[in-house]
């Protein structure tokens, strides 16, 4: 049994195991995989493509899920109490909730996996997903040069995390006061995209849009890159205020294929965490 809650946690070699499950996902290995399993998810209304592509996976593989929303993690009853009983029916557990403090309790007295689909602090689940689509576009995707251009945020925490584990080049480009600890940073985006192979972005509340403007990734910033970069603004992404509307409309956009890979890999990571990382 392997929970993923961060990423720390696991190795370069966990992760190319994972990346390599996915491959064999997609040649048809692990059929009924899950069959016979149950998976209980927790998950907002609003969660769209990790949500759908945790179902559908599990569907796929022969499994059920038993979804419930992320405000039941917080009842009276004690949540080792929670997780004593579903112990006994859950073959792993699947959570989106804020503090992950919570899925580190859930954790200690669960005897199954605990997959993270995402706190308020990192994305693990994304992280992989999009390191993967990037291994199958760019010719090394280890050695390119990474730029997030936005606010310290559960996505720019993600990204750095990801990058501290893969020794992935990384930077951070924002306005002062919005900088992530430990991580480059820079604060003109002319300056920070140079030399940059991919460039990624995270939505804003209302309240920043205005501070961040001269930080939106436009054409013609993208042309300051290196040749053959790639934007992948992680979604839900709005055009006119971190992107721009015509360089989402333009060859630097990734595309929405890219997140096809979140399929693939959440049913990686769930027969990774099943198998103790062992085929």
């Amino acid at each position: 049994m392997r929970s993923l809650i961060r990423l720390q946690d696991y190795s370069k070699a966990d992760i190319n195991h994972i990346f390599q499950i996915a491959d064999e996902l997609q040649k048809g290995k692990y059929a009924d995989f899950l069959k016979g399993k149950t998976i209980v998810m927790f998950f907002p209304n609003s969660s769209i493509r990790t949500r759908v592509t945790f179902e559908k996976g599990i569907y796929s593989l022969g499994g059920q899920t038993i979804l419930f929303p992320p405000e039941t993690l917080e009842k009276k009853e004690d949540i080792r109490d929670v997780i004593g009983y579903l112990n006994q029916w859950a073959d792993a557990v699947v959570i989106r909730y804020g503090d992950i403090g919570m899925l580190d309790m859930v954790r200690q007295f669960s005897k199954v996996p605990v997959i993270n689909a995402m706190t308020d602090v990192n994305h693990p689940c994304e992280m992989l997903s999009d390191l993967y689509a990037l291994s199958k576009i760019r010719h090394d995707y280890r050695k390119d040069h990474y730029l997030f251009c936005g606010r310290k945020g559960n996505i720019g925490l993600a990204w750095k995390e990801a990058a501290e584990v893969m020794d992935l080049d990384f930077a951070q480009c924002c306005p002062k006061g919005y900088e992530m600890e430990g991580a480059a940073v820079f604060h003109h985006l002319e300056q920070a995209i140079k030399g940059k192979d991919v460039i990624c972005t995270d939505s804003l509340p209302k309240e920043l849009v205005k501070e961040f403007d001269p930080y939106c990734i436009t054409k013609e910033v993208m042309r300051l890159a290196n040749e053959g970069a790639v934007l992948n603004p992680c979604p839900p992404f709005y055009r006119g205020e971190e992107v721009s509307a015509g360089v989402i409309d333009s060859p630097y956009f990734v595309g929405y294929g890219f997140k096809k890979c979140l399929l693939e890999i959440q049913q990686a990571i769930l027969i990774y965490s099943l198998t103790d990382g062992n085929n």
